[in-house]
């Protein structure tokens, strides 16, 4: 018996272009598509449950091979999705002494919590402030509830990306938003394509919802280029391999031929932040840097 597992690799699933300006304002808005009811954190925890709870695992293997293969996929948006706020929000402050109030530009910004609760980074919430909740997970137990709630999960979350995009030009958000307007498209179609062989009914008809082609948005045009529309990720070197008994034929929009890669994307490098100071984060000094790799080269023998 083989235990389940995550493996965890330090990259983002696409590289991000640096961000050439601090928009804080754009960044609480981008928050919705992480901790909002149709954010990653959503289609994420909803997907992991399901996953964990499927019944009749082997009888039903495709099917839980999908969910389990999307999983992994909405653990790299999550991650992806954070990179981007904190890529957006870096520059919003300076240094300076704390009588002269340096987190003042921290009043006029949307979300205020940014500045006085996760020193300028993401958080686990939504784009007024509100904390995800829990009772956004969806896990029925019975597959074609399931499969269609996930369908509808995914087609309000490419609503809330569009709207995103359409909110703020920030390059750096919006080349996040066109890919996961891309990878999400793949979610609906795969569930789409689930739901057909298990009920019989065309819910390939349905899409794209809303109706507008990801070619309309000039960053997910690259990515659908690449062909990232007709790809799924097991995110798993031999497991969860009948997922293309669901993910084959064709893709009904542009008539690509639909492709299972048995693992992970290339992935790009992680986005590294750098101190902030005023934030007292990370709250090391030179001198306790130093102390702390004296410290590292002890422990290590050398």
């Amino acid at each position: 018996m083989i235990a389940p597992m995550f493996f965890r690799q330090n990259k983002l699933q696409i590289e991000l272009p640096p961000s050439p300006y601090a928009d804080a304002n754009a960044a609480a808005a981008v928050q919705e598509l992480l901790g909002g009811k149709f954010g990653e954190m959503s289609t994420l925890n909803n997907y992991m449950y399901q996953s964990f709870n499927f019944r009749n695992k082997q009888k039903l293997k495709p099917f839980y091979d999908l969910v389990s293969s999307i999983t992994a996929e909405e653990l790299g948006h999550v991650e992806l999705v954070s990179a981007a706020i904190n890529m957006v929000l870096t520059g919003t402050t300076t240094p300076g002494d704390p009588d002269s109030a340096p987190l003042r530009a921290g009043l006029d910004k949307r979300n205020s919590y940014f500045f006085i609760g996760t020193a300028q980074t993401s958080l686990a919430g939504d784009s007024m402030g509100n904390a995800w909740r829990g009772d956004y997970v969806f896990n029925s137990g019975n597959l074609v509830l399931d499969l269609l709630h996930n369908f509808f999960l995914e087609c309000g979350a490419r609503t809330h990306k569009m709207r995103v995009y359409e909110m703020t030009d920030h390059p750096t958000a919006r080349a996040m938003i066109g890919y996961l307007l891309v990878r999400g498209g793949v979610h609906v179609l795969a569930y789409a394509k689930a739901l057909e062989i298990a009920t019989g009914v065309d819910m390939k008809k349905l899409i794209p919802i809303p109706n507008l082609s990801n070619d309309h948005f000039e960053t997910a045009r690259k990515y659908e280029a690449m062909g990232l529309g007709n790809k799924l990720y097991t995110f798993s070197p031999q497991d969860y391999k009948d997922v293309v008994l669901i993910w084959n034929g064709q893709n009904p929009q542009t008539g690509a031929k639909l492709e299972v890669i048995q693992g992970a994307p290339e992935g790009a490098p992680m986005f590294d932040l750098e101190a902030v100071p005023e934030e007292f984060a990370p709250g090391i000094s030179e001198e306790d840097f130093l102390e702390i790799a004296a410290r590292l080269k002890k422990n290590a023998g050398l």
